[in-house]
């Protein structure tokens, strides 16, 4: 049985969910077609995605066409919820991209295209609303290879566009073969010897829309149907099966986490190459495992990585989840029993993980528990919500008894405060949004306290150097002591502790791009008094080690000196060119920079990078100074250092060693030795 992982990709109100209604109801896994408006989809299940009429959460469905099993993921297409769409690019074997066919290429169609190309998905494009007054063609048409800088090949025409008659006629035509000829030596030699056929186009077609060469554009209406029987022959003929093979060492990625009506966990997963059964035992996690690779029953897990035991399985059929004993490779499946599992987890041997494809969260806020709402259940709350979506970033101030959660807009901050209203009944609200600042050493400085020598209260040496790193380096620990110069424990109870400390430098903010060297290390070998056992007070412990790195790494910070890093977007706004004289002192008072300006086939365009504190309040205000023609695109692009106003700084949530009394106090219960 052939399989393809197909996701569904769009910027927000593209038509995206009523796309894939239709093409539930085209294939007859539905009877009635779901309406967002009337918050009926078969995808968006959430009542809060309902409600709103946006897609918060990816979700799974499948249906067969022509003895092909498709598993649908439908995606939000809101640039808050971009972390969810990461997850699910990982494991699709193919992908429509829909556009709309009023509103053209938007900003997040940008970004989602330069992503399904760098991953080599192959991707059809799926113009949608041709039936909307307003709608284009050509126009949308240029733009897709123009901004998308892809090479397209329109799949047919259209006729009494912009009308409710609007139809796709299909029929590639001379443009078509162009594109493909200009990738295909052999096809261009057919064509001038006159020995091309329909056959040898189709071939080349399907050849170079796999190799992501081509993106063939289909041209159509989800709510009346218009163009979906051919996009569904181009996902049936033009998009690869699903490989991997069933007998195969197992590997697999988990792509979403869920809490089932019990509050047990439910893992969404992609099998790429193995068999999983029910009972079996599974590694879990992203460290290397023993190369044994499989389900295991018996063995323990590899070290690094946790185990557990899949409980039951669920596989996606005719538009349903089905019960099933086992999944094979090229599967989506749902696990149960996997009690300790996280989004991002591979199942048995590891893949190659891809690095972020999308910028990290640049935005933070203090969540406020509302009168009556217990602090405790909503800290399980906000640790719920952050196994669905690991990026959310919680944060615990025990001191001031806060927590903070890391995000990408205000849309999803209005979103976590639903949910939490709606799913767990808590009462929140939020503090105002600020940046995501980080530090970076502004030199080199060293610090070494040594065992049994004043003021160090530990029986442990540790000495170490801190550098800067070239920017987007992060943080590397290295040693320059031998490495049998004292238990490995000790060595990971230093390099641990020093990460750890790291998350909060002498300002608060997480210290990235730095090379931390230890330089010295020393420590108290077992001993004990004559006749008795192991005495703690004599010897060595991790806890020596965990309790003097802090102090050690934070006097060499100091010594180097920190300088703090504000996220800055890079921008693009396209707007009529006679607004510009009034986006100009807007944009320079947001401390916007602009770098290059221009036009481009009549609208004004200018590009430059701005604080991400400050891209909501300019998006908010551009429709009012561009007479709501202005086009704004924004996504995070670097760390600059800050050069206005205070340094900011964050409170810290550590037991503070940059006040050495007060760490004591609350490590060892005293200020000294």
């Amino acid at each position: 049985m052939h399989l393809l992982n197909l996701g569904i990709l769009a910027h927000v109100d593209a038509g995206k969910t009523s796309l894939t209604e239709r093409l539930l109801h085209t294939v007859g896994v539905t009877d009635e077609i779901g309406r967002v408006d009337d918050g009926t989809t078969r995808t968006d299940t959430l009542a809060l995605e309902r409600r709103r009429g946006i897609t918060i959460k990816s979700a799974v469905v499948s249906f067969a066409v022509d003895g092909m099993t498709v598993n649908l993921i439908d995606t939000p297409g809101h640039p808050d919820f971009i972390a969810e769409v990461e997850r699910v690019l990982g494991v699709l074997d193919g992908a429509v991209l829909v556009v709309s066919a009023v509103e053209g290429v938007q900003a997040q169609t940008r970004v989602l295209m330069r992503t399904l190309r760098r991953l080599g998905i192959p991707t059809l494009v799926f113009v949608n609303k041709i039936d909307r007054r307003g709608a284009r063609y050509e126009g949308v048409l240029r733009a897709i290879a123009g901004r998308l800088s892809a090479a397209v090949v329109p799949m047919g025409t259209t006729e009494a566009l912009g009308t409710s008659a609007a139809r796709f006629v299909p029929g590639p035509g001379p443009a078509a073969l162009d594109v493909l000829a200009d990738r295909d030596d052999a096809l261009l030699t057919a064509y001038v010897e006159g020995t091309l056929t329909g056959e040898r186009i189709g071939a080349a077609l399907a050849a170079q829309t796999a190799e992501c060469l081509v993106h063939p554009v289909y041209f159509g209406s989800a709510a009346t149907g218009a163009g979906v029987d051919e996009l569904v022959a181009g996902i049936r003929t033009l998009l690869p099966a699903a490989g991997g093979d069933p007998g195969g060492p197992l590997s697999g990625t988990v792509f979403k986490v869920e809490r089932g009506p019990a509050g047990e966990k439910v893992a969404y997963a992609r099998i790429f190459s193995g068999t999983l059964r029910v009972r079996d035992r599974v590694p879990l996690g992203e460290e290397s495992g023993d190369g044994q690779g499989g389900a295991r029953r018996e063995r323990g897990a590899a070290p690094g990585r946790s185990e557990g035991r899949v409980t039951g399985i669920s596989v996606f059929e005719d538009g349903d989840d089905v019960r099933a004993d086992t999944v094979q490779a090229g599967r989506i499946a749902r696990l149960w029993g996997l009690t300790g599992v996280r989004i991002g987890d591979a199942l048995g041997e590891p893949r190659k993980r891809e690095a972020h494809l999308f910028a990290p969260p640049t935005l933070e806020t203090v969540v406020v528990a509302g009168p009556g709402t217990d602090r405790r259940a909503l800290h399980l709350a906000l640790t719920r919500l952050a196994e669905q979506d690991p990026l959310i970033g919680l944060r615990h101030d025990e001191v001031r008894r806060e927590i903070s959660v890391s995000l990408y807009g205000e849309v999803q901050k209005e979103v976590v405060q639903a949910t939490l209203a709606e799913e767990f009944g808590l009462r929140v609200s939020f503090r105002r949004t600020t940046p995501l600042c980080v530090e970076r050493p502004a030199g080199t400085g060293a610090a070494v306290e040594v065992i049994k020598q004043h003021p160090n209260p530990f029986l442990a040496t540790v000495g170490l150097r801190v550098e800067p790193a070239p920017p987007g380096a992060g943080v590397d620990f290295r040693l320059e002591v031998e490495l049998g110069a004292m238990p490995y424990a000790f060595f990971k109870a230093v390099e641990d502790t020093v990460r750890e400390t790291l998350g909060q430098g002498l300002h608060g903010w997480q210290v990235t791009d730095c090379t931390v060297a230890m330089t010295h290390c020393g420590y108290s070998p077992r001993q004990s008094h004559a006749h008795q056992g192991f005495d703690k007070s004599m010897s060595s412990t991790g806890a020596d080690f965990r309790g003097l790195t802090p102090l050690v790494l934070t006097e060499a910070l100091r010594r180097a000196g920190t300088r703090v890093y504000e996220p800055m977007h890079r921008f693009r706004v396209e707007a009529p060119a006679d607004t510009l004289g009034s986006l100009l002192p807007v944009l320079a008072a947001s401390r916007a920079v602009p770098r290059t300006a221009g036009t481009r086939d009549g609208p004004g365009l200018l590009e430059g990078v701005v604080p991400a504190a400050l891209v909501h309040g300019l998006e908010q205000r551009l429709p009012g100074l561009t007479r709501g023609e202005g086009e704004w695109e924004s996504a995070f692009d670097h760390y600059a250092p800050v050069v206005h106003g205070a340094v900011p700084e964050r409170p810290r949530t550590d037991r503070n060693p940059l006040d050495r009394k007060e760490y004591l106090l609350n490590v060892t219960g005293r200020t000294g030795n």
